[in-house]
């Protein structure tokens, strides 16, 4: 087995390998997308979603060796930064209250305590 018939099976194997796990990651992120408790959490799924789907493209080009994939795939970038940019402007000028547990977990505003009157035995 010379090496160029070698680095094809290593690569035959790296590109399928590539494709399930681009394909999970597609179909995890739309699960999140759809279950996403709050707007900004649906946005940066959508936002993993094209970074997914410019990889997926990226592995089908290497695989066909269709160079025309790489241009999809810097179009596809290019139309998930500026969506990713609009939805975030739309989001400030909304003035989303909604907040995930994550980022109330993560602010320095100090939570709401209730004190009762009586101290707990």
């Amino acid at each position: 087995m010379s090496f160029l018939q070698f680095s094809e099976i290593v690569l035959d194997w790296a590109l399928s390998i590539a494709l399930v796990l681009l394909c999970l990651s597609l179909t995890l992120t739309i699960v999140r997308i759809w279950k996403g408790p709050t707007l900004p959490d649906r946005v940066l799924g959508l936002d993993v979603l094209t970074s997914s789907s410019i990889g997926l493209i990226a592995v089908i080009g290497i695989d066909t060796g269709f160079t025309l994939y790489v241009d999809i795939a810097i179009a596809l970038g290019l139309v998930g930064f500026l969506a990713t940019i609009s939805f975030a402007r739309f989001i400030m000028a909304r003035g989303d209250t909604e907040r995930s547990p994550v980022a109330i977990a993560l602010s320095d505003e100090p939570d709401e305590v209730v004190l009762s009157e009586e101290p707990q035995p």
